[in-house]
């Protein structure tokens, strides 16, 4: 025999010893990945198949003497591995997929000096209302008081904070165009 030929029969051997390992415990093994992963078929399968790759790359453990069964060290081998990837995927952020992309595009401010710029815009506009309209504006929308909390503070019912809130948005829009959106 040539040496060729020894390790085509060694490699054959092992193929054989690996596929009667997975018939003799493949089922085992899945059921026991399959509650460890909560489940999940895919990781399981996976998790099984890396479970015989250490088999296969450790002959020796399970040519021991000492056991009469390699089930209990596969079992073993198959739990670290289960706890390693749930490990790994707890140490990693959660990925996200592409529907939760597509609504993140909300309208983004270029920098701080952009917000800065339009926050002075919008106080010079509302300097520019009436003080009954600008003391309603304020409260509702600067202070984040309800109707009713503006119409007791302010004394007045609350139809006409409403109406005054109402006058005062359109009035803004006149003088802000740019920000029309915004004021909706």
């Amino acid at each position: 025999m040539t040496a060729g030929t020894t390790l085509t029969t060694t490699a054959t051997t092992a193929e054989h010893e690996l596929a009667a390992l997975q018939r003799e415990h493949g089922r085992p093994l899945f059921a026991l990945l399959l509650r460890l992963c909560d489940g999940d078929r895919q990781r399981a399968e996976d998790l099984v198949q890396e479970t015989l790759v250490r088999a296969w790359q450790h002959p020796e453990a399970l040519r021991a003497d000492s056991f009469d069964s390699v089930r209990p060290w596969l079992m073993t081998v198959a739990r670290r591995l289960a706890i390693d990837a749930r490990r790994a995927r707890q140490a990693r952020p959660a990925e996200v997929g592409d529907a939760v992309l597509d609504h993140a595009h909300a309208p983004v401010c270029a920098d701080h000096a952009e917000r800065a710029a339009a926050a002075l815009d919008v106080r010079e506009a509302v300097k520019t209302l009436t003080p009954q309209h600008r003391e309603v504006l304020v409260l509702v929308y600067f202070q984040g008081a309800s109707v009713a909390e503006a119409a007791q503070t302010l004394g007045i019912p609350p139809g006409t904070v409403k109406s005054r809130a109402y006058y005062a948005l359109r009035a803004l829009r006149r003088v802000l165009p740019g920000y029309a959106a915004d004021l909706r």
